[in-house]
């Protein structure tokens, strides 16, 4: 009996790598083993920024409420710790967007702070 192989099923799935790495440079995108390749490291990269992006908006928001604060002449971590002890259940993210587009709204929670 001679082998069977299942070309049709391989070249399926080489043919949908080779489409999800179209658009790369050269080799990267119509050489099989690269653009295997590329398109894991790809996933590898997806996968950790995920995480890193919700690390990059928490520094952006902290980084805005400190600008914000520095106004009314306090600092970050003094009005963080007001906002705990007080039990204000607005998180950095609200916070943040108050400060930037709703200044009189970040102006009352900093007021009933002091």
């Amino acid at each position: 009996m001679s082998r069977s192989t299942n070309a049709v099923a391989s070249r399926a799935r080489r043919k949908k790598i080779l489409k999800l790495t179209k658009g790369n440079f050269l080799a990267r995108a119509n050489v099989w083993t690269v653009a295997k390749n590329t398109y894991e490291k790809g996933l590898t990269y997806a996968y950790r920024d995920r995480k890193v992006k919700k690390r990059t908006f928490r520094a952006l928001w902290i980084q805005r409420i400190n600008a914000a604060v520095r106004a009314y002449g306090m600092t970050y971590s003094e009005f963080m710790g007001k906002v705990t002890k007080q039990d204000i259940a607005l998180n950095r993210k609200v916070l943040a967007d108050l400060a930037m587009n709703h200044p009189k709204a970040f102006e009352a929670v900093v007021k009933s702070l002091k």
